[in-house]
């Protein structure tokens, strides 16, 4: 097993691939202490004020001087970054290979996309039903026979005391979910008096099946335990009526998604996720690129990509967008990196970030898309949204996203409404947390796999959970939303 690996030629750094001794020799460069797993080493000497280079992009500065063998982290290296970014456009835009298409087995809906699931969801507009929510769900789970997959609900706090975009955000988001073509029937449940009434709900929602999507108002009747489960019935009945058939793979929507992340994550598991979008981008799907804060730092790897001048303007929006809404709250917009973080080897956020977009792969950037707003360009997307794990899984899964994929160093058991991948960076968290995840990508460290070998063993994976393997989270029942939220509650 390699010790240490220089990502770019370039580099001024090496990281290690597994718990380091002092002592250790790595292209003529002795390491002068003990360096954990996935930080850095010195390979040349560095002043104080000259850059780290890592991924061969500066990554930050040295504090201190700096000679070969020393360990690199917060103790004597900080970010570069500090305020506002001018950003020009630089086309460099290569399509991807063609790859032969191939086929998953899935539920093929009237409006011509495809679930890879066939369940029932039960979404509350306002917080005050969750309850009852979860009760339709506990009383009614006889209705889960045949091809129906599973009965579930996804409580949240809103819906009512919200005002301007954060009212405007749940409601775009509640109805998105209700879209999801992994839902085969959903029963929308309101209290009565929330907020979001349910005109406003329909007028987000636009043109919607009767027979796919109910309603009940728990003010309206006498008993909602009662009233639920005949609708749940009616849903039940139509779902019942979808079978697994092939599928063409284009008609898959991945998310890509990263949380816990340590210093393995841009070897690892997000460069496999790169070029598995890479792969189903050239059969004609399209994956989603989110967390714009894990963007900070890194953008001349995408923006560049932007398949044309209209695309990049969006981008450029939508990050600083971002960079706004931080100084309006008043945080420091470059200070991102989490303790877990840290404690994994990223230093800084150029760090994090250049390694976070690898999950981008080398596709163009075909378009920039809202929170709460579906792919409607096939290729490879970026999605605003934040860098917070359950928000941005959420986010992702409205936008249409049948399936996400989430790397970790660290691990993590939640789930998001769409099947949720769990892609580990490192073996020893494989090993440990085999309950949780999905795919181990610390073979490549391992020297067990290349990048190319380990993104074709996803693929098979995906398309096999496309099919109705389920994840560690399904496996759990664990599925949760969380929505975005920016201002007051009343």
């Amino acid at each position: 097993m390699p010790d240490f690996i220089r990502i770019h030629p370039s580099d001024n750094v090496a990281v290690t691939l597994h718990p380091v001794a002092r002592g250790t020799v790595f292209q003529g460069v002795t390491a002068l202490e003990d360096i954990p797993q996935g930080h850095k080493m010195a390979l040349g000497a560095v002043k104080a004020g000259e850059n780290v280079v890592k991924y061969g992009f500066p990554i930050g500065h040295a504090t201190a001087d700096l000679t070969p063998g020393m360990w690199v982290h917060t103790h004597n290296m900080v970010t570069n970054l500090s305020g506002e970014v001018e950003y020009s456009y630089h086309p460099n835009v290569h399509p991807v290979s063609s790859r032969d298409a191939v086929s998953f087995q899935g539920f093929l809906r009237p409006d011509g996309k495809a679930g890879i699931r066939n369940e029932i969801w039960i979404i509350p507009t306002v917080g005050c039903v969750n309850d009852v929510a979860k009760a339709l769900v506990r009383e009614n789970q006889d209705l889960v026979t045949g091809s129906i997959d599973g009965l579930y609900t996804f409580p949240h706090p809103f819906g009512c005391s919200q005002t301007g975009e954060d009212h405007a955000q749940t409601r775009k988001l509640l109805a998105a979910l209700t879209r999801h073509p992994n839902a085969g029937a959903v029963l929308v449940l309101s209290l009565g008096c929330e907020n979001l009434t349910r005109e406003q709900f329909l007028a987000e929602l636009g043109p919607y099946d009767p027979e796919r999507v109910k309603f009940l108002t728990c003010q309206e009747v006498p008993d909602e335990m009662e009233a639920g489960r005949k609708l749940l019935e009616q849903c039940a009945a139509y779902a019942g009526h979808f079978t697994r058939q092939p599928i063409p793979a284009s008609r898959l929507v991945v998310g890509m998604k990263c949380g816990g992340s340590d210093g393995l994550s841009g070897i690892t598991a997000n460069p496999v996720v790169g070029r598995f979008s890479d792969m189903l981008v050239g059969m004609g799907g399209s994956t989603v690129l989110t967390e714009v804060p894990e963007m900070f730092g890194a953008e001349g790897f995408l923006m560049d990509r932007c398949q044309n001048q209209e695309v990049f303007e969006k981008a450029v929006a939508m990050i600083n967008g971002f960079k706004n809404y931080f100084i309006r709250h008043g945080e420091v917009v470059y200070d991102n990196p989490s303790p877990g973080n840290k404690q994994g080897g990223i230093t800084t956020l150029e760090d994090k970030s250049c390694g976070c977009v690898q999950k981008g792969g080398s596709a163009p950037i075909m378009d920039v898309i809202g929170y709460g707003e579906p792919v409607v360009t096939q290729g490879l997307n970026m999605l605003s949204g934040p860098g917070n794990d359950l928000v941005s899984a959420t986010a992702l899964t409205a936008a249409g996203a049948q399936l996400i994929l989430f790397t970790t160093g660290r691990g993590t058991p939640f789930g998001a409404p769409a099947p949720t991948v769990k892609i580990a960076t490192n073996t020893p968290l494989a090993e440990k947390k085999h309950n949780w995840i999905d795919f181990n990508a610390g073979v490549v460290a391992d020297g067990k796999a290349t990048l190319d070998e380990a993104a074709e063993a996803l693929m098979a994976l995906v398309l096999a959970v496309s099919s109705g393997k389920q994840t560690r989270t399904e496996e759990k029942g664990f599925r949760e939303i969380s929505i975005f939220k920016d201002g007051v509650v009343l």
